[in-house]
């Protein structure tokens, strides 16, 4: 069993239960590279200092260079038996290095070196998730071209509303994860700044040069109270929130994809790849995917609340509570990018069947409005013209007909305003491509939000490949 780095004040070993119960190197550990990142920035400072010599502080930098491709090439495993990634690594460094692997944590404390590790840990998995955001955006933007003027119903209270297409329905998706994007983007913000070297939690008095590691590990600013920075995991919460609304935006397409899977909308078809069947009932075919999605939004959402409520009682500086911070931060991580890998090429690969849209929205009058938009341009008031149209959809429910197919003598029977260029008004083609105003469901509008998204997820990319390479090098 590793040896506890702090055992000097202590005369009698740790009950074996309270270690394991004390130990998070089976969650921390797959933060090593980030701990040997920030320990390299470290031990670089160090040496350029003066505070340990440069023979010293090349030799650490070497052996956690080393000790990092051991890790990854599996040559070095990591020890369970270890109170944390951190002990760990220190731990190997001391066993190759003799004395200068104990000089490494000068001027440093656990506290300020878990704060950055975390940080650059999440700075790394914000850029993937933000990757798969992007992916998902596009996605939506190829399939809302192919279905510019695919005519479908759209709903108010799941109810037959008003006619759109199936490309203005997915693009409001695609403004809503742009928005989760943003959200990401702004996250780094606050999430990219150095802790390192704010000690336990009132700095040092070794004279280190806390800006160098900044600009070493390319965060962009040295937090400047110390006390706040070991004390504090608002960053990890802002992160889980933003996570918490892509999985729940994620979770509210998914019950309309449950829906439209089902027989009784039969919009579309998920491809078998991405369907599950029943033990028992050989002809289902069931959208466990978009299910699971939608149930694990509320473990996510149950990770940003653990976040909340473990912070909500501590006082300054660090505390032990802090260290459920991980595995709900990293579960948030590790359940969005799975539902968002595995929901994308769902939608890739699912079938759209048109004429079940169209046919949905020839139903349920949902051209009504524009029925009554007809009168208000034959210069009836709105309200007149609104109630209306309710007595003629009130005489259509009563012939068991529809206002396509009601005859012009019952138009004229409740205004002489109708014409039979009324038929042409309240089409759904005409319902649909004379809604062109921006933002609306038109063929055009639509095409024209597409290239809105397109160029935002272009100028996304750019931002994030340079923000990989930063922290890449």
């Amino acid at each position: 069993m590793a040896k506890s780095m702090w055992a000097g004040r202590f005369s009698k070993e740790v009950d074996s239960k309270v270690n394991a119960f004390n130990s998070s190197i089976s969650f921390d550990g797959r933060m090593y590279k980030h701990d040997i990142m920030g320990s390299i920035a470290h031990a670089t400072m160090l040496g350029k200092c003066g505070i340990i010599s440069r023979e010293d502080s090349e030799a650490l930098v070497r052996e956690l260079q080393k000790l990092c491709e051991d890790i990854e090439n599996g040559v070095v495993e990591l020890d369970m038996s270890a109170e944390d990634i951190h002990m760990f690594i220190e731990s190997v460094l001391t066993e190759r290095l003799g004395e200068v692997g104990k000089r490494l944590h000068t001027a440093r404390s656990r506290n300020d070196q878990v704060a950055l590790d975390i940080r650059l840990y999440l700075r790394d998995e914000v850029f993937q998730i933000s990757s798969l955001v992007e992916r998902l955006i596009k996605t939506l933007c190829d399939i809302a071209e192919l279905h510019a003027n695919t005519i479908m119903p759209g709903y108010t209270h799941l109810q037959r509303a008003q006619p759109i297409t199936f490309g203005h329905h997915l693009m409001a998706y695609a403004q809503m994860f742009l928005r989760d994007r943003d959200r990401l983007d702004d996250v780094v913000k606050r999430l990219n700044e150095n802790p390192l070297g704010s000690g336990a939690l009132a700095g040092t008095t070794y004279p280190t040069d806390r800006d160098m590691v900044t600009d070493l590990l390319r965060c962009s600013r040295t937090m400047v109270n110390s006390l706040d920075g070991v004390s504090d995991r608002d960053f990890c919460i802002e992160l889980a929130n933003a996570i918490s609304i892509i999985m729940m935006h994620l979770s509210r397409f998914s019950e309309e994809i449950i829906l439209w899977c089902s027989w009784e909308f039969k919009f579309i078809e998920l491809d078998d790849a991405y369907a599950t069947g029943s033990s028992i009932m050989p002809q289902k075919k069931n959208p466990d995917i978009a299910e699971l999605v939608r149930g694990k939004c509320a473990r996510v959402i149950g990770d940003n609340m653990t976040l909340l409520a473990m912070m909500k009682g501590l006082p300054l500086a660090y505390n032990k509570d802090m260290q459920e911070d991980k595995e709900a931060i990293f579960d948030a991580v590790d359940n969005v990018k799975l539902c968002l890998s595995t929901f994308i090429p769902m939608l890739e690969t699912m079938t759209i069947y048109k004429d079940n849209m169209r046919n949905a929205a020839a139903k349920g009058f949902i051209n009504a409005t524009d029925c009554a938009d007809y009168l208000v341009k034959k210069g009836m008031a709105f309200r007149d013209a609104y109630k209306i149209t309710g007595g003629l959809v009130a005489l259509c429910i009563e012939k068991n007909t529809d206002l396509e197919h009601l005859p012009l003598e019952d138009y004229k029977s409740r205004s002489e305003l109708f014409d039979k260029d009324v038929y042409q008004a309240i089409s759904l083609d005409t319902c649909v491509n004379t809604r062109n105003s921006k933002g609306g469901p038109s063929p055009e509008s639509v095409k024209a939000q597409i290239e809105y998204t397109r160029e935002k997820v272009n100028t996304y990319e750019a931002h994030t490949v340079m923000a990989h390479y930063i922290t890449e090098e």
